[in-house]
């Protein structure tokens, strides 16, 4: 009875601890780049600062004749504007003769014009016959998104990738356009978002039947607050996100996102989804994804940075050995991961063969050791989670193609969880399939470097002007050219 009691104990105690970590601590396993760079930031800042405070002229020079050594060039294709700094007299002042020119001095600043509105003035001219009274001729009306709206498609897309790419809400987007003296409403914006969205419905629709073509997919969903007007709050929908990236192991299928909202995470949203699909999922635990593979539809493959984040937070909240080498022994399978990436999917296999193997097959009795050990801790929890899925964890071992994580599609779901945090919510369930549609384009065009904003204004104008949805693969953003890799300039 004691022992029973002092387990439960020390359960309740590591839930408090996890709690307090939740609320109060550092929630990933790693420290974010971006937290990262933060900091750099405010020590570049302060180093910036006081050097600008207690350097002589002398100092000043010399690190100004560095920074022009270390900074590459500007790039070729910016505008030019030159202004030329010339001496007062071309007289000599030394004998009062005539200075002639022998070289110059060049030197290229970047500057920065905010952007700018301008108004695009259509005329159409009328043409009347004298013979003919009643004959008016007059070139048809350019096709338009919103016909009699204010927008180009460029603006248009300006708004949409500000909104899904920057994560800027449309509120604060017509605040920014109101400094500069054009006052445009929220819901007129929300308007434009809503009518682009519709139009670009068929596009994601493509995007995500070319993904389910494919032999392999990553799956991930996460939550999507929607207000719900009838109850005076927010329910909980779901993103859920599809994802293809086979550049680990060298696939020639290029990769993409497409995320699907769901208005809950019940089994039967990624059934529908996935309607069609026949391969392997890479998945986390979510039991909504063993249903497809009891229907002999997928073979499931588990997720190792699932199992690995158990035993890190029960390391990360007070001694814990056992936690402790489970970590150590996960890390080594990471490390062989690290050195095969990028090679063939038949050179993965030999080397995970030859040196992962041994490590998952000495990791599962190691765990089921270890399992011994009250039921009810959360230790037990983390040790049952990874038994409980060994097939799937091992799935990596056999097929080079398959990768040891799921975090292909957590990285994509990343952009989703900041325009949350931003918006807060969407509107309803329409704004939040919107969300979707537009935010699956503009992550497909960043895996593949594509621009998204002059991707998302040739594809609104070509689809008004008529593209034909037989050739809906033209309109992917696999079929743009890549943005020229730049090089740092400062």
């Amino acid at each position: 009875m004691l022992l029973a009691e002092r387990a439960e104990s020390d359960r309740l105690r590591q839930i408090i601890r996890e709690l307090q970590r939740h609320r109060f601590g550092r929630r990933a396993e790693s420290l974010p780049e971006e937290q990262l760079q933060f900091a750099l930031e405010e020590a570049e800042q302060i180093e910036a600062a006081g050097l600008a405070k207690s350097e002589g002229p002398s100092e000043r020079k010399a690190r100004a004749a560095k920074r022009r050594a270390n900074r590459g060039a500007l790039p070729a294709h910016l505008p030019r504007i030159e202004t030329v700094v010339d001496v007062a007299s071309a007289i000599c002042p030394g004998c009062s003769g005539t200075l002639h020119r022998i070289g110059e001095d060049v030197c290229e600043r970047l500057d920065i014009v905010p952007a700018q509105f301008r108004v695009l003035v259509v005329r159409r001219p009328k043409y009347a016959c004298r013979t003919c009274e009643d004959l008016v001729v007059q070139a048809p009306a350019p096709t338009r998104l919103i016909e009699g709206g204010l927008p180009t498609d460029a603006t248009v897309a300006q708004v949409l990738v500000s909104k899904y790419a920057d994560h800027l809400p449309l509120y604060r987007q017509a605040q920014i356009y109101a400094r500069q003296g054009v006052n445009l409403d929220r819901s007129t914006l929300a308007d434009w978002v809503g009518r682009a969205a519709f139009l670009l419905r068929p596009v994601h629709q493509r995007l995500l039947d070319r993904l389910k073509a494919s032999s392999k997919l990553f799956a991930d969903e996460t939550t999507a607050p929607v207000l719900d007007p009838g109850r005076g709050r927010t329910k909980t929908g779901q993103l859920f996100a599809y994802a293809r990236d086979d550049r680990p192991w060298g696939g020639s299928d290029p990769p993409g996102v497409a995320y699907v909202y769901a208005p809950d995470r019940k089994a039967a949203q990624p059934i529908a989804h996935l309607a069609g699909f026949r391969g392997i999922l890479q998945v986390d635990g979510y039991a909504g994804y063993k249903a497809l593979a009891q229907r002999n539809e997928v073979s499931l493959a588990f997720c190792w940075s699932h199992v690995r984040r158990r035993f890190y937070e029960l390391a990360q909240s007070g001694p814990a050995p056992i936690a402790s080498e489970a970590l150590t022994r996960i890390a080594a399978l990471y490390r062989i991961e690290d050195d095969i990436r990028g090679r063939s999917a038949g050179e993965r296999l030999i080397v995970r063969q030859e040196r992962s193997r041994p490590l998952v097959e000495a990791l599962q009795p190691w765990l089921r050791e270890k399992l011994s050990i009250s039921q009810k801790t959360k230790l037990a929890e983390a040790i049952r989670y990874a038994l409980s899925r060994w097939a799937g964890l091992g799935f990596f071992l056999d097929d080079g193609r398959v990768e040891i994580d799921n975090n292909t599609v957590e990285r994509a779901i990343r952009p989703i969880a900041l325009n949350r945090k931003n918006a807060l919510f969407a509107g309803s369930d329409g704004g939040a399939e919107h969300w979707a549609v537009i935010a699956s384009l503009i992550e497909t065009c960043k895996l593949i470097e594509i621009e998204p904003h002059g991707y998302l204004a040739d594809v609104i104008t070509r689809i008004v002007n008529g593209h034909p949805q037989s050739r809906l693969d033209e309109l992917l953003p696999w079929a743009y050219p890549a943005t020229p890799k730049l090089k740092a300039v400062a």
